[in-house]
Order: structure tokens, then C-alpha cells, then sequence
């Protein structure tokens, strides 16, 4: 089962793999890290490189494609390369997703358009303008596609897809693996839990 995940520069990396690590344990899983030229791709704080072994052309029918966010999303919103691509491997995937602002780049693509999605919370009026239906959901499930909201909320959605593809124990097991039993220090993880000032130093840096 070929995963296409399309990397980027400036990307956000947890977006990537929080899902790669999830969907990798799938039985006959082959996760594939693609981009429009292959090589080393920044993350958007220039700290890390993640490496697309492959180009987009490589890959053009995936079973299951992951759309990450990030900054570097902005650019990819008129990167007619990549949305034809998306709009071409969308046609015949058996599930399509995104995490955070990449839901802008299936927006952008016009895959979302009258679907219920989310995205990141800073964007949520960007992702109305592009056709779609925003949700203040952590994962949205529409037919074949899945979005999730902010960078963390991939690997909901990733264990969400993992029981659709293998079913219920399987993404079971996987979450046990991982051990992904949160229990996060602060409870401000949504804007509607966090004070008005954490609020505002968090916009500052969206």
C-alpha cells in the first residue's frame, strides 16, 4: 500500500511525522516521503531537514495520500505542479488527508469544495474562502477525506485512518506501540481552554 506524504520547504515537521510514524506500522504499508524536486526539505524554523527520495511524478496513483502543513503551505497554494498533482492522485486514492494548513493546499486544489474540514485555528476563515465548510473539530471525516486540525491532531487523524484501512484493533495496537496516552502539563491546548494572554502569545507566533 503506497502513503505519499508530499514535504515541502517550510513545512511543519510533527505534520509529517506524527502521521508517518502511525500509518508506517500498517501491515504492507510503504511510506513514501515525495516532493516536486527530490532532496533535503527545511522545516519552516530551518532547524531540521526531512528528504524526499522521490519526486511528485514518481507516484502518481498512491492508496493513501497526507497533505502536512506549515508555512511554507503559502507558497504551495499557487504551485500549480503540486496542485495538480494532488487533484490527479485524489482522483484515484482511497483516502486523502491533511494536517493543519495543509488543508489550505486541498482547498486550494479544490478537493474540499461544500466538505466539512478543519484546519489549524488561525486559519480557519482562509479555509472557508477555498470552498470548504470549517469545523472547530480535531479530525473531520468526509467520505475519502480526513482533516485534521493542529500539527498534534495528525496523529489522531492517522490512528482514525489506520482503523479505517486495517480496522479497529489494529490502530488499537498501534496506539499502544507508540504509546500515545496524552497527558498533557497545561490544559490550553484549544482556544477554548486557554486564558486571553496565552491566546494573544500564541497568535503572535501562528
Amino acid at each position: 500500500m503506497d502513503i505519499a506524504i508530499p514535504i515541502f520547504a517550510g513545512l511543519t515537521a510533527l505534520d509529517a511525522i506524527g502521521p508517518y510514524e502511525v500509518l508506517s506500522r500498517l501491515p504492507d504499508a510503504h511510506v513514501q516521503f515525495l516532493a516536486a524536486e527530490p532532496g533535503p526539505k527545511r522545516t519552516e524554523n530551518g532547524m531540521l531537514a526531512l528528504t524526499a527520495d522521490r519526486g511528485l511524478d514518481a507516484i502518481r496513483t498512491p492508496e493513501v495520500i497526507v497533505m502536512p502543513g506549515g508555512y511554507g503551505t503559502r507558497a504551495l497554494m499557487h504551485d500549480e505542479h503540486m496542485l495538480a498533482w494532488v487533484r490527479a492522485a485524489h482522483e484515484r486514492s482511497r483516502w486523502t488527508a491533511s494536517v493543519c494548513t495543509g488543508a489550505l493546499v486541498l482547498g486550494a486544489a479544490g478537493i474540499l469544495d461544500g466538505l466539512e474540514a478543519t484546519t489549524h485555528w488561525a486559519f480557519m476563515d482562509a479555509l472557508g474562502r477555498l470552498g470548504a465548510i470549517p469545523v472547530k473539530r480535531r479530525v473531520v471525516e468526509q467520505g475519502k477525506v480526513i482533516t485534521a486540525a493542529g500539527v498534534s491532531s495528525g496523529i489522531d487523524m492517522a490512528l482514525l485512518l489506520a482503523a479505517r484501512i486495517a480496522g479497529e484493533d489494529m490502530a488499537r495496537a498501534i496506539q499502544l506501540a507508540i504509546e500515545y496516552d496524552p497527558e498533557p502539563p497545561f490544559d490550553s491546548g484549544s482556544t477554548e481552554k486557554a486564558p486571553p494572554e496565552i491566546l494573544e502569545l500564541a497568535r503572535e507566533r501562528s
